[in-house]
């Protein structure tokens, strides 16, 4: 795992953003083709909001990742975020665009009275200070700990990304669920380690 670690640590951070970005332009490429079904536009929003999903459930791993299997990709946790972050605002744009098209009663509306878009929204929000202060100089002014302390914002943000993709589909299917728990196992993993570290102190 050492020789991973040091080949990781050449890897640029710019190669993960532009291999992060790839699935977006595939998308496209599908949508202008033809390739996206019978509801282009729905199926691209729900694809392009399940891939910032998993760049947010990517983070969550990071530590689990070095804790259990020493493998350390925490100089790639900020890239992880903001992709994250990238993804849901693209989905949350094509929603307002193409699906709503602007229609902004229908949109607050639905805000209000549909579970799923309220908890979206609302992990939506919770990623916005996230993503405004992902920068050295938001560290610098905050200070670590508290740069720490606000980007915890990222667990119940993710959550509330899970909530989102098990509501929005209908009945209970797997793979939804499969999502919600793989990121209610990566909380605990990463709570657990916290305790540990607090008693041994």
């Amino acid at each position: 795992m050492n020789r991973v670690n040091s080949a990781l640590k050449r890897v640029p951070n710019l190669t993960l953003y532009i291999a992060g970005v790839l699935p977006l332009f595939w998308l496209l490429f599908l949508l202008f083709n033809g390739g996206l079904g019978i509801d282009p536009v729905k199926a691209l929003e729900h694809r392009v909001g399940k891939i910032g999903l998993q760049f947010l459930i990517a983070v969550l791993a990071v530590t689990p990742l070095r804790k259990f299997f020493g493998l350390n990709l925490i100089k790639f946790r900020r890239a992880l975020g903001l992709l994250a972050f990238f993804y849901i605002a693209v989905h949350l744009a094509i929603w307002l665009a193409l699906d709503i098209q602007f229609y902004w009663a229908e949109i607050w509306t639905d805000i209000l009275k549909r579970p799923y878009i309220t908890i979206g929204m609302t992990g939506f929000v919770l990623l916005l200070p996230l993503a405004v202060t992902s920068n050295n100089a938001s560290i610098k002014r905050m200070g670590p700990v508290g740069w720490r302390m606000l980007h915890k914002l990222t667990y119940p943000a993710t959550i509330a990304g899970g909530l989102h993709y098990v509501w929005l589909v209908k009945g209970w299917q797997y793979e939804p669920l499969g999502y919600l728990a793989g990121i209610i196992l990566l909380l605990a993993l990463r709570m657990g380690g916290n305790r540990q570290r607090v008693a041994s102190n």
